[in-house]
């Protein structure tokens, strides 16, 4: 990130206050992007193969606090600037892939409502990308030289919207889908407001009941726990129809179909994971993309992750030559089969990153923070000497605490840096002389804070 690269105040702020707290943020993950490059990679390769009509689904497993989300969130981004459509949802008690009592319509309710474009990337776009398609059309139309007030424009534009709407219709579900979409185009003609509405509400899977949906749509069928599975497909199709270049869903927390506590419930929930799983890698899915962030427990644990599954555990686990060593060490890293594991940071990284923050901060409070790299270093290195640090701590964990000393240094004038860390749960010996600090704790430099991740690889 240059010094003078301006962050927009709204973005910077919702960015700041998002990790201080240890939360990811929706927006401004790029900012604050550092290390993960060959997963981003990965992931990248991944879009382009969607961009040209392929599937892919991956599982991105780490502990909490070790960059799932905002992996994810970072991806989310990259998949915009890319024209692509994303959908996002995290998983609750209330939000899981199947269940009873509407469980899994709740999330498929929650991914539309997240849905984002790169021109609407806050969620909510659905209405704008079906007004921009049939505007789109409109003036395809006018610049073939077709008069809006004849026939022939209304019937120019009225083959198109059937064209896409007879692709849709060959998939499962697909009738009604293509049906709701000729009544929205028809209320759009009309300025019907109400019935655009009433279209709007069935893509979102909020009719309740058929009888309901007949009375205001003449359509036989609403979005159910059973098929908006179904749904996501239709809309991956018709994303690519109208110009998009895909769609990437993003499902996060998925620790929490780990904790299901009845058995049935956990398998029938896995036992939608598997149908997913098919689809896309035997090619019944056409432009989606699939990402599932978990916890290593939601994988492995044998009696309630997806390894308690053996038709999920037989296709997720590593093979007999899988680069693990005696102590559960990964030798060899691969990026390429469906399960990404998430290393923990080098110190490197981690120092770019707390290097990174120093500078979001000074840019939001408008201030040059009393930290030098020396004392950025022996943060580090405290943070690092914990007992269980090799493999318990956590860029949130890290970052969280980074912020707080600068909070407290910007509300106190005159601390020194040195003193919020003395009075903190470790306190640190006589400080060495500045020639044995060089020596014992070199400033890390093979990775370099001034360059962000996407300055590192293409996305």
């Amino acid at each position: 990130m240059d010094n003078s690269q301006k962050i927009p105040k709204r973005i910077l702020s919702t960015l700041m206050n998002a990790v201080s707290a240890g939360v990811v943020p929706r927006t401004g993950a790029p900012y604050l992007a550092i290390g993960r490059t060959e997963e981003i990679a990965a992931l990248a390769g991944d879009l382009d193969s969607v961009s040209e009509g392929a599937s892919t689904i991956r599982f991105l497993i780490g502990k909490y606090g070790s960059g799932k989300s905002f992996l994810i969130q970072l991806i989310r981004s990259s998949a915009m600037e890319r024209n692509f459509v994303c959908a996002d949802a995290d998983l609750s008690p209330e939000r899981r892939i199947s269940g009873g009592n509407g469980a899994g319509l709740a999330t498929y309710r929650e991914l539309i409502k997240n849905l984002s474009t790169k021109s609407v990337p806050d969620g909510g776009a659905l209405p704008f990308i079906l007004t921009r398609w049939l505007s789109s059309l409109q003036s395809e139309a006018a610049s073939s030289g077709l008069s809006p007030e004849t026939e022939a424009f209304a019937e120019f534009v009225r083959e198109h919207i059937f064209s896409v709407a007879d692709d849709v219709s060959g998939e499962v579900c697909g009738f009604d889908f293509a049906r709701v979409l000729h009544v929205y185009y028809q209320a759009y003609l009309d300025g019907d407001d109400e019935k655009k509405n009433c279209c709007l509400r069935w893509f979102r899977g909020e009719y309740s009941t058929k009888t309901e949906a007949r009375a205001d749509l003449s359509v036989g069928a609403i979005i159910t726990d059973e098929t908006w599975y179904e749904f996501c497909k239709l809309w991956a199709v018709f994303f690519r129809r109208i110009g998009y270049a895909g769609l990437l869903i993003a499902v996060d927390e998925c620790v929490n179909l780990y904790k299901i506590s009845n058995r049935v419930a956990r398998e029938k929930n896995y036992e939608k994971l598997l149908t997913m799983f098919n689809d896309v890698l035997q090619g019944k899915a056409e432009g989606i993309c699939l990402l599932f962030g978990g916890t290593p427990q939601f994988l492995e644990d044998t009696r309630r992750g997806l390894y308690s599954y053996e038709a999920l555990h037989s296709r997720l686990a590593e093979g007999q030559f899988n680069g693990i060593s005696a102590d559960n060490r990964t030798v060899y890293k691969n990026l390429i089969g469906p399960v990404i594991r998430l290393r923990r940071l080098s110190k490197d990284e981690l120092f770019a990153l707390v290097t990174r923050v120093t500078r979001l901060h000074s840019m939001q409070y408008d201030w040059t923070p009393p930290v030098s790299r020396e004392e950025m270093v022996e943060f580090l290195d405290i943070c690092l000497s914990r007992i269980g640090a090799d493999s318990m701590i956590t860029p949130r964990e890290i970052i969280r605490d980074y912020c707080t000393i600068l909070n407290i240094l910007l509300q106190n004038p005159g601390t020194q840096f040195v003193q919020v860390l003395n009075g903190g749960a470790v306190r640190l010996e006589s400080r060495p002389n500045s020639a044995e600090a060089e020596e014992e704790s070199p400033v890390p430099k093979t990775v370099s804070p001034e360059n962000s991740l996407f300055e590192e690889i293409e996305l």
